[in-house]
Protein backbone atom coordinates (compact mmCIF):
# COMPACT_ATOMS: atom_id res chain seq x y z
CA UNK A 1 0.00 0.00 0.00
CA UNK A 2 1.63 3.08 -1.28
CA UNK A 3 1.06 6.16 0.80
CA UNK A 4 1.17 8.75 -1.81
CA UNK A 5 -1.38 6.65 -4.34
CA UNK A 6 -4.02 6.50 -2.56
CA UNK A 7 -7.39 6.32 -4.23
CA UNK A 8 -10.65 6.60 -2.55
CA UNK A 9 -12.03 4.28 -5.07
CA UNK A 10 -9.64 1.58 -3.88
CA UNK A 11 -11.78 1.80 -0.13
CA UNK A 12 -15.06 0.85 1.08
CA UNK A 13 -16.98 1.61 4.01
CA UNK A 14 -16.89 -1.83 5.99
CA UNK A 15 -18.33 -0.13 9.40
CA UNK A 16 -18.21 2.16 12.58
CA UNK A 17 -18.13 2.51 16.02
CA UNK A 18 -19.28 5.62 18.45
CA UNK A 19 -15.63 6.56 17.96
CA UNK A 20 -14.03 6.06 14.55
CA UNK A 21 -15.24 4.86 11.32
CA UNK A 22 -13.41 1.85 9.14
CA UNK A 23 -12.91 1.52 5.43
CA UNK A 24 -11.47 -1.67 3.83
CA UNK A 25 -9.64 -1.99 1.10
CA UNK A 26 -11.38 -3.72 -2.53
CA UNK A 27 -8.21 -5.95 -3.07
CA UNK A 28 -5.57 -5.90 0.03
CA UNK A 29 -6.34 -7.30 3.35
CA UNK A 30 -6.63 -4.05 4.89
CA UNK A 31 -8.69 -1.78 6.76
CA UNK A 32 -8.35 1.82 7.63
CA UNK A 33 -9.72 2.98 11.19
CA UNK A 34 -10.36 6.95 11.12
CA UNK A 35 -11.67 9.49 14.38
CA UNK A 36 -14.67 10.67 14.41
CA UNK A 37 -15.83 13.79 15.95
CA UNK A 38 -19.73 15.57 16.83
CA UNK A 39 -20.87 17.04 13.47
CA UNK A 40 -20.90 20.21 14.75
CA UNK A 41 -17.43 20.45 14.92
CA UNK A 42 -17.41 19.67 11.20
CA UNK A 43 -15.82 22.87 10.46
CA UNK A 44 -13.85 23.58 13.68
CA UNK A 45 -11.81 20.40 14.47
CA UNK A 46 -11.49 19.70 18.03
CA UNK A 47 -7.75 18.89 18.71
CA UNK A 48 -4.70 19.21 16.42
CA UNK A 49 -3.06 17.04 13.92
CA UNK A 50 -0.45 16.30 16.70
CA UNK A 51 -3.13 15.49 19.25
CA UNK A 52 -5.26 13.00 16.69
CA UNK A 53 -1.67 11.31 15.94
CA UNK A 54 -0.94 10.95 19.85
CA UNK A 55 -4.68 9.89 20.17
CA UNK A 56 -4.24 6.78 17.70
CA UNK A 57 -0.67 5.98 18.84
CA UNK A 58 -2.06 5.25 21.89
CA UNK A 59 -4.46 3.04 21.21
CA UNK A 60 -1.46 1.83 19.31
CA UNK A 61 1.17 1.08 22.38
CA UNK A 62 -1.90 0.28 24.86
CA UNK A 63 -2.91 -2.41 22.63
CA UNK A 64 1.14 -4.10 21.93
CA UNK A 65 1.99 -2.95 25.54
CA UNK A 66 -0.75 -3.42 27.74
CA UNK A 67 -3.27 -5.32 26.17
CA UNK A 68 -1.09 -8.01 23.94
CA UNK A 69 1.09 -8.49 27.54
CA UNK A 70 -2.47 -9.73 29.21
CA UNK A 71 -4.36 -11.28 26.51
CA UNK A 72 -1.78 -12.99 24.65
CA UNK A 73 0.53 -11.83 21.60
CA UNK A 74 -0.83 -14.57 19.48
CA UNK A 75 -4.12 -13.06 19.88
CA UNK A 76 -3.40 -9.46 18.94
CA UNK A 77 -2.98 -6.88 15.83
CA UNK A 78 -2.34 -3.44 16.91
CA UNK A 79 -1.56 -1.92 13.58
CA UNK A 80 0.81 1.07 12.82
CA UNK A 81 -0.42 4.61 12.53
CA UNK A 82 -0.41 6.29 9.48
CA UNK A 83 -0.52 10.09 7.47
CA UNK A 84 -2.77 10.27 5.06
CA UNK A 85 -2.93 12.51 1.87
CA UNK A 86 -5.39 15.20 2.70
CA UNK A 87 -7.32 15.06 -0.22
CA UNK A 88 -7.50 11.40 -0.09
CA UNK A 89 -9.58 11.88 3.08
CA UNK A 90 -11.82 14.24 1.58
CA UNK A 91 -12.78 12.38 -0.95
CA UNK A 92 -13.19 9.04 0.61
CA UNK A 93 -15.50 11.11 3.26
CA UNK A 94 -17.69 12.25 0.64
CA UNK A 95 -18.15 8.66 -1.11
CA UNK A 96 -18.87 6.78 2.85
CA UNK A 97 -20.76 9.02 3.41
CA UNK A 98 -24.13 7.88 1.84
CA UNK A 99 -23.64 4.73 2.99
CA UNK A 100 -23.33 5.22 6.91
CA UNK A 101 -26.42 4.46 9.32
CA UNK A 102 -28.13 7.67 9.61
CA UNK A 103 -28.29 7.12 13.14
CA UNK A 104 -24.13 7.13 13.10
CA UNK A 105 -24.64 10.25 11.49
CA UNK A 106 -24.31 12.58 14.32
CA UNK A 107 -20.68 12.55 14.00
CA UNK A 108 -18.43 13.12 11.30
CA UNK A 109 -15.44 11.49 9.84
CA UNK A 110 -11.79 13.83 10.84
CA UNK A 111 -10.63 15.17 7.50
CA UNK A 112 -8.37 17.63 8.79
CA UNK A 113 -6.06 15.67 10.35
CA UNK A 114 -5.14 12.69 7.72
CA UNK A 115 -4.01 10.61 10.59
CA UNK A 116 -4.97 6.75 10.55
CA UNK A 117 -5.09 3.36 12.31
CA UNK A 118 -3.82 0.72 9.77
CA UNK A 119 -4.86 -2.76 10.53
CA UNK A 120 -5.17 -6.30 8.79
CA UNK A 121 -8.41 -7.36 7.58
CA UNK A 122 -9.69 -9.80 10.05
CA UNK A 123 -12.38 -10.63 7.65
CA UNK A 124 -10.47 -11.45 5.22
CA UNK A 125 -7.45 -14.48 6.29
CA UNK A 126 -3.91 -13.37 5.00
CA UNK A 127 -3.57 -16.51 3.32
CA UNK A 128 -5.38 -19.37 2.11
CA UNK A 129 -5.19 -22.02 -0.24
CA UNK A 130 -8.12 -22.02 -3.26
CA UNK A 131 -10.93 -24.19 -1.88
CA UNK A 132 -15.03 -23.99 -3.50
CA UNK A 133 -15.79 -22.65 -0.44
CA UNK A 134 -13.95 -19.45 0.40
CA UNK A 135 -13.15 -18.62 3.99
CA UNK A 136 -16.04 -17.64 7.03
CA UNK A 137 -15.09 -14.99 9.53
CA UNK A 138 -17.38 -14.81 12.92
CA UNK A 139 -16.98 -11.91 15.02
CA UNK A 140 -18.61 -12.05 18.73
CA UNK A 141 -18.59 -9.66 21.04
CA UNK A 142 -18.55 -11.88 24.24
CA UNK A 143 -19.31 -8.98 26.57
CA UNK A 144 -18.64 -9.25 31.03
CA UNK A 145 -18.35 -12.89 31.79
CA UNK A 146 -17.96 -13.04 35.53
CA UNK A 147 -20.61 -11.73 38.12
CA UNK A 148 -19.02 -9.20 40.83
CA UNK A 149 -18.25 -10.14 44.50
CA UNK A 150 -17.18 -6.98 45.84
CA UNK A 151 -18.11 -5.80 49.09
CA UNK A 152 -18.92 -2.58 48.01
CA UNK A 153 -21.63 -3.80 45.68
CA UNK A 154 -24.87 -2.17 47.09
CA UNK A 155 -27.71 -4.01 45.61
CA UNK A 156 -27.65 -8.06 45.89
CA UNK A 157 -29.06 -8.36 42.35
CA UNK A 158 -25.67 -7.39 40.77
CA UNK A 159 -23.92 -11.28 42.18
CA UNK A 160 -27.90 -12.62 40.90
CA UNK A 161 -28.08 -11.66 37.45
CA UNK A 162 -25.38 -10.61 35.06
CA UNK A 163 -24.67 -6.88 33.62
CA UNK A 164 -25.50 -8.05 30.45
CA UNK A 165 -28.83 -9.53 30.77
CA UNK A 166 -29.47 -6.26 33.09
CA UNK A 167 -28.56 -4.01 29.94
CA UNK A 168 -30.53 -5.82 27.73
CA UNK A 169 -33.88 -4.95 29.74
CA UNK A 170 -32.52 -1.07 29.94
CA UNK A 171 -32.14 -1.25 26.36
CA UNK A 172 -35.18 -2.70 25.44
CA UNK A 173 -37.46 0.02 27.77
CA UNK A 174 -35.35 2.69 26.40
CA UNK A 175 -36.03 1.92 22.45
CA UNK A 176 -32.59 0.58 21.30
CA UNK A 177 -33.59 -2.63 20.17
CA UNK A 178 -36.99 -4.60 19.69
CA UNK A 179 -36.71 -7.74 20.96
CA UNK A 180 -34.34 -9.30 24.36
CA UNK A 181 -31.52 -11.02 23.54
CA UNK A 182 -31.26 -13.96 25.43
CA UNK A 183 -27.71 -14.89 25.14
CA UNK A 184 -25.92 -14.77 28.40
CA UNK A 185 -22.07 -14.37 28.68
CA UNK A 186 -22.01 -16.25 32.03
CA UNK A 187 -22.58 -19.40 29.57
CA UNK A 188 -19.87 -18.93 26.96
CA UNK A 189 -17.40 -18.52 29.30
CA UNK A 190 -18.56 -21.54 31.14
CA UNK A 191 -16.11 -23.95 29.21
CA UNK A 192 -18.84 -26.21 29.63
CA UNK A 193 -20.04 -27.11 25.72
CA UNK A 194 -23.33 -27.33 26.35
CA UNK A 195 -23.58 -24.09 28.10
CA UNK A 196 -21.66 -22.30 25.18
CA UNK A 197 -23.34 -23.91 22.73
CA UNK A 198 -26.80 -22.87 24.17
CA UNK A 199 -25.14 -19.20 24.42
CA UNK A 200 -24.06 -18.94 20.70
CA UNK A 201 -27.72 -20.56 19.85
CA UNK A 202 -28.64 -17.47 20.78
CA UNK A 203 -26.27 -15.18 19.86
CA UNK A 204 -27.52 -16.47 16.35
CA UNK A 205 -31.24 -16.44 17.04
CA UNK A 206 -30.80 -12.31 18.09
CA UNK A 207 -27.33 -11.75 16.91
CA UNK A 208 -28.21 -7.56 17.58
CA UNK A 209 -24.58 -6.10 17.90
CA UNK A 210 -22.49 -9.13 19.62
CA UNK A 211 -22.44 -11.57 16.38
CA UNK A 212 -22.01 -11.38 12.86
CA UNK A 213 -20.38 -13.56 9.77
CA UNK A 214 -18.48 -12.84 6.76
CA UNK A 215 -17.69 -14.44 4.10
CA UNK A 216 -15.03 -13.35 1.44
CA UNK A 217 -15.79 -13.18 -2.08
CA UNK A 218 -12.81 -14.31 -3.76
CA UNK A 219 -11.18 -17.46 -3.35
CA UNK A 220 -7.26 -16.08 -3.26
CA UNK A 221 -5.61 -13.67 -0.98
CA UNK A 222 -1.80 -13.57 -0.71
CA UNK A 223 0.09 -11.59 2.71
CA UNK A 224 1.39 -7.90 1.76
CA UNK A 225 2.87 -5.86 4.66
CA UNK A 226 0.94 -3.24 5.97
CA UNK A 227 2.82 0.03 4.54
CA UNK A 228 5.22 -0.06 2.03
CA UNK A 229 5.77 -1.42 -2.11
CA UNK A 230 4.83 -4.86 -3.25
CA UNK A 231 5.57 -6.66 -6.79
CA UNK A 232 2.74 -8.71 -6.10
CA UNK A 233 -0.11 -8.44 -8.38
CA UNK A 234 -3.44 -7.83 -7.05
CA UNK A 235 -5.73 -8.05 -9.65
CA UNK A 236 -8.36 -10.88 -9.58
CA UNK A 237 -7.63 -11.54 -5.94
CA UNK A 238 -10.71 -9.51 -4.54
CA UNK A 239 -9.97 -10.03 -0.47
CA UNK A 240 -12.93 -8.17 1.60
CA UNK A 241 -15.17 -10.12 3.54
CA UNK A 242 -18.95 -9.42 2.94
CA UNK A 243 -20.80 -9.48 5.93
CA UNK A 244 -23.53 -12.17 5.79
CA UNK A 245 -25.45 -12.22 8.56
CA UNK A 246 -25.95 -9.48 11.56
CA UNK A 247 -28.66 -6.62 13.18
CA UNK A 248 -29.73 -3.70 12.38
CA UNK A 249 -29.98 -1.31 15.79
CA UNK A 250 -33.26 -0.25 16.55
CA UNK A 251 -34.99 -2.63 13.66
CA UNK A 252 -37.60 -5.37 14.21
CA UNK A 253 -37.05 -7.35 11.27
CA UNK A 254 -36.33 -11.38 12.29
CA UNK A 255 -33.30 -12.85 10.83
CA UNK A 256 -33.30 -14.66 7.97
CA UNK A 257 -32.24 -18.01 9.07
CA UNK A 258 -33.05 -19.81 5.62
CA UNK A 259 -30.27 -17.62 4.07
CA UNK A 260 -27.79 -18.24 6.52
CA UNK A 261 -28.49 -21.70 6.41
CA UNK A 262 -28.53 -21.55 2.80
CA UNK A 263 -24.71 -19.65 2.98
CA UNK A 264 -23.55 -22.68 5.65
CA UNK A 265 -24.69 -25.54 4.10
CA UNK A 266 -21.68 -26.40 1.92
CA UNK A 267 -19.01 -25.90 4.11
CA UNK A 268 -20.60 -29.06 6.41
CA UNK A 269 -21.58 -31.40 3.52
CA UNK A 270 -18.92 -34.31 3.55
CA UNK A 271 -18.81 -38.11 2.96
CA UNK A 272 -21.95 -39.31 1.59
CA UNK A 273 -23.41 -36.12 2.48
CA UNK A 274 -21.45 -34.14 -0.03
CA UNK A 275 -22.71 -37.11 -3.00
CA UNK A 276 -26.28 -36.08 -2.49
CA UNK A 277 -26.02 -32.86 -0.80
CA UNK A 278 -28.50 -33.53 2.02
CA UNK A 279 -28.04 -32.46 5.22
CA UNK A 280 -30.59 -31.50 7.55
CA UNK A 281 -30.90 -27.52 9.06
CA UNK A 282 -30.56 -29.14 12.34
CA UNK A 283 -27.26 -30.61 11.65
CA UNK A 284 -26.00 -27.32 9.55
CA UNK A 285 -26.62 -25.54 12.64
CA UNK A 286 -25.47 -28.15 15.20
CA UNK A 287 -22.13 -28.19 13.33
CA UNK A 288 -21.29 -24.86 12.83
CA UNK A 289 -21.79 -23.52 16.59
CA UNK A 290 -19.59 -26.56 17.78
CA UNK A 291 -16.82 -25.43 15.36
CA UNK A 292 -17.28 -22.22 16.97
CA UNK A 293 -17.42 -24.09 20.57
CA UNK A 294 -14.07 -26.04 19.14
CA UNK A 295 -12.27 -22.77 18.35
CA UNK A 296 -13.14 -20.81 21.18
CA UNK A 297 -11.29 -23.40 23.71
CA UNK A 298 -8.52 -24.42 20.91
CA UNK A 299 -5.19 -25.13 22.82
CA UNK A 300 -6.83 -26.89 25.82
CA UNK A 301 -7.25 -30.46 26.22
CA UNK A 302 -6.85 -31.82 29.07
CA UNK A 303 -3.49 -30.00 29.77
CA UNK A 304 -3.78 -26.37 31.15
CA UNK A 305 -7.30 -26.89 31.92
CA UNK A 306 -8.57 -24.26 35.19
CA UNK A 307 -11.36 -25.33 37.02
CA UNK A 308 -13.69 -22.65 38.06
CA UNK A 309 -12.47 -19.75 40.28
CA UNK A 310 -16.03 -18.43 41.21
CA UNK A 311 -17.74 -21.21 42.76
CA UNK A 312 -20.91 -23.10 41.66
CA UNK A 313 -23.35 -20.89 43.27
CA UNK A 314 -21.97 -17.84 41.23
CA UNK A 315 -21.03 -19.22 37.83
CA UNK A 316 -24.71 -19.06 36.59
CA UNK A 317 -26.65 -15.87 35.84
CA UNK A 318 -30.45 -16.55 36.95
CA UNK A 319 -31.63 -14.36 34.51
CA UNK A 320 -30.21 -17.22 31.85
CA UNK A 321 -32.73 -19.29 30.31
CA UNK A 322 -30.35 -22.54 30.49
CA UNK A 323 -31.42 -25.34 33.00
CA UNK A 324 -28.09 -26.84 35.29
CA UNK A 325 -30.01 -30.01 35.13
CA UNK A 326 -29.67 -30.53 31.82
CA UNK A 327 -25.83 -30.07 32.24
CA UNK A 328 -24.62 -33.84 31.53
CA UNK A 329 -21.07 -34.50 31.90
CA UNK A 330 -18.27 -31.64 32.24
CA UNK A 331 -16.83 -29.33 35.09
CA UNK A 332 -17.14 -25.63 34.65
CA UNK A 333 -13.44 -24.88 33.29
CA UNK A 334 -11.96 -22.88 30.77
CA UNK A 335 -8.10 -24.08 29.08
CA UNK A 336 -5.80 -21.75 30.40
CA UNK A 337 -4.65 -20.82 26.83
CA UNK A 338 -7.60 -20.39 25.15
CA UNK A 339 -9.22 -17.15 23.81
CA UNK A 340 -11.83 -16.61 26.55
CA UNK A 341 -9.73 -17.64 29.29
CA UNK A 342 -7.71 -15.21 29.08
CA UNK A 343 -9.76 -12.39 27.88
CA UNK A 344 -11.95 -13.17 31.53
CA UNK A 345 -8.76 -13.10 33.35
CA UNK A 346 -8.39 -9.16 32.31
CA UNK A 347 -11.67 -8.35 32.89
CA UNK A 348 -11.36 -10.09 36.26
CA UNK A 349 -8.97 -7.39 36.78
CA UNK A 350 -12.07 -5.45 38.00
CA UNK A 351 -12.11 -6.76 41.50
CA UNK A 352 -13.93 -3.33 43.10
CA UNK A 353 -17.05 -2.97 40.62
CA UNK A 354 -17.79 0.65 39.50
CA UNK A 355 -19.38 0.81 42.58
CA UNK A 356 -15.79 0.16 45.02
CA UNK A 357 -13.84 1.67 42.44
CA UNK A 358 -15.81 5.55 42.20
CA UNK A 359 -14.29 7.23 45.56
CA UNK A 360 -10.74 5.79 44.54
CA UNK A 361 -11.48 7.61 40.80
CA UNK A 362 -12.46 11.02 43.10
CA UNK A 363 -9.41 10.32 45.20
CA UNK A 364 -7.12 10.84 41.95
CA UNK A 365 -9.46 13.30 40.68
CA UNK A 366 -9.30 15.61 43.81
CA UNK A 367 -5.32 14.89 43.99
CA UNK A 368 -5.40 15.88 40.03
CA UNK A 369 -7.08 19.36 40.89
CA UNK A 370 -4.39 20.12 43.69
CA UNK A 371 -1.62 19.22 41.68
CA UNK A 372 -2.51 19.46 38.15
CA UNK A 373 0.91 18.72 36.55
CA UNK A 374 1.01 15.20 38.25
CA UNK A 375 -1.51 13.92 35.58
CA UNK A 376 1.30 13.47 33.29
CA UNK A 377 3.15 11.25 35.88
CA UNK A 378 0.37 9.21 36.90
CA UNK A 379 0.22 8.13 33.05
CA UNK A 380 -3.53 9.10 33.28
CA UNK A 381 -3.44 9.83 29.43
CA UNK A 382 -0.67 7.18 28.67
CA UNK A 383 2.07 6.99 27.38
CA UNK A 384 1.03 3.06 27.83
CA UNK A 385 4.30 1.55 27.96
CA UNK A 386 5.99 -0.31 30.35
CA UNK A 387 5.68 1.54 33.04
CA UNK A 388 1.88 1.71 32.99
CA UNK A 389 1.80 -2.11 32.70
CA UNK A 390 3.77 -1.90 35.55
CA UNK A 391 1.61 0.21 37.63
CA UNK A 392 -1.35 -2.05 37.18
CA UNK A 393 0.40 -5.39 38.32
CA UNK A 394 2.08 -4.23 41.39
CA UNK A 395 -1.23 -2.72 42.58
CA UNK A 396 -1.05 -3.34 46.37
CA UNK A 397 -3.66 -5.65 47.86
CA UNK A 398 -5.29 -3.23 50.94
CA UNK A 399 -6.07 0.59 50.40
CA UNK A 400 -3.58 2.43 52.08
CA UNK A 401 -4.98 5.55 51.86
CA UNK A 402 -2.36 6.46 49.08
CA UNK A 403 -3.49 8.33 45.71
CA UNK A 404 -0.91 5.42 44.40
CA UNK A 405 -3.13 2.89 45.18
CA UNK A 406 -5.79 4.08 43.59
CA UNK A 407 -4.15 5.19 40.86
CA UNK A 408 -3.28 1.82 40.05
CA UNK A 409 -6.97 0.54 40.68
CA UNK A 410 -8.84 2.96 37.98
CA UNK A 411 -5.75 1.59 35.49
CA UNK A 412 -7.22 -1.77 36.62
CA UNK A 413 -10.54 -1.30 36.16
CA UNK A 414 -9.58 0.89 32.51
CA UNK A 415 -7.91 -2.22 31.10
CA UNK A 416 -10.37 -4.58 32.67
CA UNK A 417 -13.41 -2.46 30.45
CA UNK A 418 -11.45 -2.47 27.36
CA UNK A 419 -11.36 -6.68 28.00
CA UNK A 420 -15.40 -6.04 28.38
CA UNK A 421 -15.10 -4.26 25.33
CA UNK A 422 -13.70 -6.29 23.48
CA UNK A 423 -14.44 -8.28 20.51
CA UNK A 424 -13.48 -11.62 19.02
CA UNK A 425 -12.72 -12.82 15.44
CA UNK A 426 -12.52 -16.36 14.53
CA UNK A 427 -11.49 -16.80 10.80
CA UNK A 428 -12.50 -20.41 9.33
CA UNK A 429 -10.92 -21.39 5.96
CA UNK A 430 -12.15 -24.92 4.13
CA UNK A 431 -9.84 -27.28 4.26
CA UNK A 432 -9.68 -29.84 1.20
CA UNK A 433 -8.94 -33.51 1.89
CA UNK A 434 -5.49 -33.15 0.12
CA UNK A 435 -4.17 -30.84 1.75
CA UNK A 436 -1.30 -32.14 4.20
CA UNK A 437 -1.43 -31.48 8.03
CA UNK A 438 1.35 -29.29 8.51
CA UNK A 439 0.43 -26.51 5.49
CA UNK A 440 -0.80 -23.13 6.46
CA UNK A 441 0.03 -20.59 8.31
CA UNK A 442 1.67 -21.67 11.85
CA UNK A 443 -0.65 -19.39 13.91
CA UNK A 444 -3.55 -21.92 11.94
CA UNK A 445 -4.55 -24.79 13.90
CA UNK A 446 -6.56 -27.69 12.55
CA UNK A 447 -10.43 -28.03 13.95
CA UNK A 448 -11.50 -31.46 14.57
CA UNK A 449 -15.11 -31.98 15.01
CA UNK A 450 -15.05 -33.42 18.34
CA UNK A 451 -18.75 -36.03 17.29
CA UNK A 452 -16.67 -37.42 14.65
CA UNK A 453 -13.26 -39.13 13.16
CA UNK A 454 -13.48 -37.96 9.94
CA UNK A 455 -10.42 -35.52 8.51
CA UNK A 456 -10.87 -31.69 9.92
CA UNK A 457 -12.85 -29.63 7.89
CA UNK A 458 -11.09 -26.30 8.72
CA UNK A 459 -8.09 -24.73 9.63
CA UNK A 460 -8.57 -21.40 11.67
CA UNK A 461 -6.88 -18.39 13.68
CA UNK A 462 -8.05 -16.60 16.54
CA UNK A 463 -7.73 -12.49 17.17
CA UNK A 464 -8.79 -10.35 20.05
CA UNK A 465 -9.98 -6.33 18.49
CA UNK A 466 -11.94 -3.57 19.52
CA UNK A 467 -8.79 -2.68 22.26
CA UNK A 468 -8.86 0.70 22.61
CA UNK A 469 -8.25 2.62 26.13
CA UNK A 470 -10.85 4.08 28.35
CA UNK A 471 -11.08 7.45 28.82
CA UNK A 472 -9.94 7.85 32.49
CA UNK A 473 -13.04 10.78 32.18
CA UNK A 474 -15.60 8.29 31.78
CA UNK A 475 -15.62 6.42 35.30
CA UNK A 476 -18.02 9.07 36.28
CA UNK A 477 -20.71 8.55 33.40
CA UNK A 478 -20.07 4.52 33.59
CA UNK A 479 -21.63 5.05 37.44
CA UNK A 480 -24.65 6.59 36.16
CA UNK A 481 -25.12 4.28 33.59
CA UNK A 482 -24.76 1.49 36.06
CA UNK A 483 -26.98 2.71 38.58
CA UNK A 484 -29.77 3.24 35.36
CA UNK A 485 -29.34 -0.33 34.22
CA UNK A 486 -29.53 -1.70 38.03
CA UNK A 487 -32.72 0.47 38.94
CA UNK A 488 -34.56 -0.44 35.18
CA UNK A 489 -34.55 -3.99 36.11
CA UNK A 490 -35.61 -3.75 39.91
CA UNK A 491 -38.42 -1.42 39.00
CA UNK A 492 -39.68 -3.99 36.21
CA UNK A 493 -38.64 -6.79 38.44
CA UNK A 494 -37.00 -8.78 35.26
CA UNK A 495 -40.27 -8.38 33.08
CA UNK A 496 -39.59 -6.77 29.74
CA UNK A 497 -42.19 -3.35 28.72
CA UNK A 498 -45.30 -3.26 26.97
CA UNK A 499 -44.48 -2.85 23.63
CA UNK A 500 -41.40 -5.29 23.46
CA UNK A 501 -41.36 -7.94 20.44
CA UNK A 502 -41.45 -11.23 21.82
CA UNK A 503 -38.05 -13.52 21.96
CA UNK A 504 -37.80 -15.36 18.21
CA UNK A 505 -38.62 -19.06 17.73
CA UNK A 506 -35.87 -21.20 18.82
CA UNK A 507 -33.75 -21.70 15.78
CA UNK A 508 -33.92 -25.82 16.11
CA UNK A 509 -37.66 -25.67 16.17
CA UNK A 510 -37.21 -23.34 13.23
CA UNK A 511 -34.36 -25.42 11.30
CA UNK A 512 -36.20 -28.83 11.84
CA UNK A 513 -40.16 -27.42 10.58
CA UNK A 514 -37.64 -26.52 7.48
CA UNK A 515 -36.53 -29.96 7.43
CA UNK A 516 -39.83 -31.36 7.27
CA UNK A 517 -40.86 -28.49 4.78
CA UNK A 518 -38.30 -29.79 2.02
CA UNK A 519 -38.91 -33.19 2.76
CA UNK A 520 -42.65 -32.67 2.07
CA UNK A 521 -41.63 -30.35 -1.15
CA UNK A 522 -39.28 -33.69 -1.80
CA UNK A 523 -42.25 -36.32 -2.29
Amino acid sequence: MELDKMDENDWKYHGEGNKSLVVSHVQLSRVLRLLKYPAEDSENPPQTVEQAFRQIQNIVDFSSNVMSSLLGEKFIHSGEVVKLPLEFVRQLSIKVQHQRPAWRCDKVMDIYSGCALCLPNLTSPPLHQPTHTPPLCIEIKPKCGFLPSSKHVSKDIKAKVCRFCMHQHYKVANGKWKRRSLYCPLDLFSGNRQRMHFAIRHLIEEPQNNFKIFKMRGGNAYIQPLIGNSQASTNNFPSSGQCIYSSKEGSDELMDLNSLLHQLRPYFLHGINRINSHMTNKAVLNEFIQVLVNALLGGGGDEGVVTDRQGEGRSFCEASLFNKERIRNGSQCLPSDSVLFRILQTQMLDTLDIEGLYPLYRRVEQYMQDFPKERTHLQIDGPYNEAFLEKLQKSLAEDDGSVEYAVAKVHQYRVAMTAKDCSIMIALVPRTEEEDDDEGLPSQRRLRDFMSSRPPAFSYSVSILDLDPKPFDSITSQLRLDQKIVSCYLRTGGALPKGSLPPLPDIFAAAEREDCTLLLHSM
